[in-house]
């Protein structure tokens, strides 16, 4: 991409992607990956907002082999158009699932290699059965999302929806509200998330 990160415009040296963080790596540079020219270039400032807390994988390599995925990936998919509305409708299905309090029906809206940067865990989530035990305790809080920012981006295989939601705890009435990023890649014919 053309787009310099806020680090690299400033005349500082580029950071490992462990210096940043898992929080930073999805942040930015996935979605600067993401991004395509036609569609406009990608701020940080307008999706990003409040305090960063920085969460580090167990290995950098792992999460940086799970963004090569997506990329190589998206090319040989041949996965079907997908709208704006429909890629939102995606998080509606997924929210849905928690709605059930099955984790193994919301692990499976999952990619089989999928990387999870839970919401309330500062533990990454890198196969299908790490997911399922995330979500085992999350569920116990009957959590429901809602989106007030968002923004979707697509590509050829994959889509990204990207910005701010809010979880009301049904077991407490908390309300936690948190950025967000969902990467859709289409898998065994369904979209699926690659990345969250």
């Amino acid at each position: 991409s053309s787009h310099q990160s806020p680090e690299r415009s400033s005349g500082t040296s580029k950071m490992s992607v462990a210096a940043r963080g898992a929080r930073r790596l999805v942040s930015v540079t996935a979605v600067e990956a993401f991004t395509r020219p036609s569609r406009g270039r990608f701020r940080p400032s307008s999706f990003v907002t409040g305090p960063q807390r920085s969460v580090m994988a167990p290995s950098s390599t792992s999460l940086d082999m799970g963004l090569r995925n997506i990329f190589s990936r998206s090319k040989k998919t041949g996965a079907p158009d997908i709208t704006d509305e429909e890629v939102r409708a995606l998080f509606l299905l997924w929210n849905d699932a928690l709605a059930t309090g099955d984790s193994r029906l919301v692990a499976s809206r999952y990619a089989s290699d999928a990387v999870l940067l839970p919401t309330v865990s500062d533990t990454p989530r890198t196969n299908p059965s790490l997911i399922k035990d995330y979500f085992d305790s999350f569920l116990l809080k009957k959590p429901q999302g809602v989106i007030t920012d968002g923004n979707i981006r697509i590509g050829d295989g994959w889509a990204q929806d990207a910005g701010i939601y809010e979880f009301t705890m049904g077991a407490t009435g908390d309300v936690v509200k948190a950025r967000y990023s969902f990467v859709y890649v289409y898998e065994d014919g369904q979209w699926k998330i690659s990345h969250h």
